[in-house]
This record gives structure tokens, C-alpha cells and sequence, in this order.
């Protein structure tokens, strides 16, 4: 039998569709049919000059949203020769720390929900909305902060931000522990994802399969440890709170720990990132920029450890004001690609927990 799974069904998140074949329960083949919220931003960057795209890089991933504008604007700092100051470089990554929690905390109460537990999204929500808060009182948006600025930030944080950041961060940790009681050693949770849709490491590296699902297999791989970029190498140097969290089981529950665990590891990125901005003394956030903006004829590919893995602008400049071409690679399409290969064996019930395992966004699929 061929089944249908979306594009609109409650147990796919999003408009992604799955055609399924089906021996009774049993998937014998699953290919991901993706395009149902295209876009086309890769050739609207085209028209748009370095400030507008900023705009457009925001929004693909919809839940890392400050991450996703980090890799242009560092691309276009870089080829433009351009120093940051050091003020805004350490407030880019705690705002960048800042939003990987909020993403992780999406998918640590809704994956649960997919597995049909509803009370760890409340929880999950309560500590969204501590840390939503203080992005929202420096940016001015929820979801689409459009902060970031070629050179720098949009303009500096508000008087007593950091003191407001510093007790959202203390009051997630506290309370973290009762979202985490909710779901680890839970014995529902344990039976539907320990040992199903197992992914290896050999299928991860095929697929370019990367972030917290990579980590789960196996792969020891965060570009901001290995390729840092912002305040990275300080945080990651050794004896820094930065550290790679990984699994080897390269199952649900592994993807689900690693995730969990880099809460945590954010927290105390954050914590070290805050303690860091008080020591600094009051200075720029960004730098003067010309009325148009030209960068220079050249190539260049940007990658940055966004929360759902590896994200890379390849961006062609012919020296005009606005890209002669901009590349967006995502994460989520090579996390999604790889179903084709994970779903087979699995039985149409436990579908959904790979699915809601594979943390992936639409938008960031579509482009």
C-alpha cells in the first residue's frame, strides 16, 4: 500500500509530505516530498543590497531567526575586511546562545506532544517565554529580530538588560529540572524512542546530516569549537564552559538527550557571556557604513553551528550593492533527506517519533 503522510496531517509538523510503502505495518520505503513552502529566497537575495537580505536570511528558520542573520552579515564583514567591536561580538553570542535555547525548548516540548504527552510543552513554553522576553526588550521582535547589522548590532542593549538576562537565565535553570523529570526515565517516552529509527554514522556524513541529530550518532563535530567564529574560541578554548555534547546510540532518545544536554551547555555559554559584557567598558556596538553599500568582487562560504546544524551562505559578489548570488545552505534539508534511509523497517506508529526526532524546520527545508 502507498500512503500519503501530509502535506497536511497533524502528525507531520509543517508542511512536509511523506509517500509512504507500506507492507502491512511495516515501511518498506519512505521518500520526503519537499517544495510545498517554497519561497525562492536564494533568488529574491539577489535583488535585495546587504542591508534588505538581512531581512530574508532571518526568516527561513523561523525559530533561529538571530542565528540565521549571523552568517550573512559575518560574510559580508569578512569580505569587506571589516572589524567587529568587541562589545558586539560578545553580545552577538550571547544572543545567538540566547536563541539556541529558545529553539532547543521548542522541540523539548513539542516532540513529546507528537508522541501524544501534552503537559512538557507548558513547561517547555513557561521557560520560552522567561528567555523570550529579554530578546524582545533588546531587538523589539519575537521571532524575527532583524538585530544584526553588517558591522555590528542594530543599536546597543537597554540600560539593566544584562541584570534582567542574567535572573532569566538563573530562574530557566532553576526550573529546568521539572521539564527534564517529565521526560527523562519516562518509561512511555523510553519505549517509543529507545532503539527506533536508528541512524548511524556513515548514513549521517552520506547525507550531510548535521547538528544535535550528527552528535546523536556519533559525530564530534560543532563549528564552534572547530571552525569558531564571534567569541567561540575563548568559550571553547580549554578550561571554557563550552564543551560538545554527544551520544553514540544514534537513535530517538539519544537525539532527545543530546538536546537536552545542550540546554545546558547554552546556559552556561550565556552565564560566561554575560559575566564577560560587565568587565567590558562602554564602547560602540557596530560601525559607520557608507549610504551604499558595495562589497568588493569575490566568493566566499560562511558556516555557522546553528541550532539545527550546519547553516552556509555562499555568497558571489560582482562589487555591485546588492549579491550577484547567494547560496543558502540549510540544515534541516540534509536532516530531512535522510528519512529515506531511516524509516525503512520502522512500523507506521513509530513514523512519527523518527519524524518529530529529526528537529527540522520548513521553512528551512523550503527556503
Amino acid at each position: 500500500m502507498v500512503l500519503n503522510i501530509g502535506p497536511q496531517h497533524p502528525a507531520t509538523h509543517g508542511v512536509l509530505r511523506l509517500k509512504v510503502v507500506l507492507d502491512g505495518e511495516r515501511i518498506l520505503s519512505a521518500e520526503p516530498v519537499i517544495g510545498y513552502m517554497h519561497r525562492g529566497a536564494e533568488k529574491l537575495f539577489e535583488v535585495r543590497d546587504y542591508r534588505q537580505i538581512t531581512v530574508l536570511a532571518n526568516r527561513h528558520d523561523w525559530l533561529s531567526a538571530f542565528s540565521s542573520e549571523l552568517g550573512v552579515v559575518l560574510g559580508v564583514e569578512a569580505m569587506l575586511g571589516m572589524e567587529v567591536p568587541e562589545r558586539a561580538v560578545w553580545l552577538r553570542t550571547l544572543l545567538a546562545e540566547l536563541n539556541r535555547v529558545l529553539s532547543h525548548l521548542m522541540f523539548l516540548g513539542s516532540y513529546p506532544l507528537e508522541l501524544g504527552a501534552i503537559t512538557p510543552v507548558f513547561y517547555a513554553f513557561r521557560e520560552r517565554e522567561e528567555l523570550q522576553a529579554v530578546m524582545e526588550e533588546a531587538s523589539g521582535g519575537r521571532m524575527h529580530y532583524m538585530f544584526n547589522r553588517v558591522g555590528g548590532l542594530k543599536e546597543d542593549v537597554p540600560a539593566g538588560w544584562l541584570g534582567r538576562v542574567e535572573a532569566a537565565l538563573s530562574s530557566v535553570r532553576r526550573r529546568l529540572p521539572e521539564l527534564e523529570s517529565l521526560l527523562v526515565g519516562n518509561e512511555i517516552l523510553l519505549a517509543r524512542t529507545r532503539g527506533v529509527g536508528v541512524l548511524d554514522e556513515a548514513t549521517c556524513l552520506a547525507y550531510g546530516v548535521s547538528g544535535p541529530i550528527a552528535r546523536a550518532s556519533g559525530i564530534d563535530l560543532d563549528l564552534r569549537r572547530d571552525d569558531p567564529y564571534l567569541a567561540y574560541g575563548e568559550l571553547f578554548a580549554p578550561g571554557g564552559p563550552g564543551r560538545v555534547v554527544t551520544r553514540t546510540e544514534g537513535d530517538c532518545l539519544a537525539r532527545l538527550e543530546v538536546l537536552i544536554e545542550q540546554v545546558h551547555v547554552s546556559l552556561d555559554l550565556a552565564d560566561a557571556c554575560v559575566d564577560r559584557l560587565r568587565s567590558l567598558p562602554a564602547g560602540p556596538v557596530n560601525q559607520r557604513l557608507p549610504k551604499v553599500l558595495k562589497v568588493p568582487e569575490g566568493e566566499r562560504y560562511t558556516a555557522t553551528e546553528n541550532p539545527l546544524g550546519l547553516n552556509g551562505y555562499y555568497l558571489v559578489s560582482r562589487g555591485e550593492k546588492t549579491p550577484w548570488r547567494l547560496k543558502l545552505r540549510s540544515a534541516s534539508f540534509g536532516n530531512v533527506q535522510v528519512l529515506s534511509e531511516v524509516l525503512p523497517g520502522c512500523i507506521v506508529a513509530d513514523m512519527v517519533a523518527v519524524l518529530g526526532s529529526m528537529f527540522f524546520v520548513v521553512g528551512d527545508v523550503d527556503k
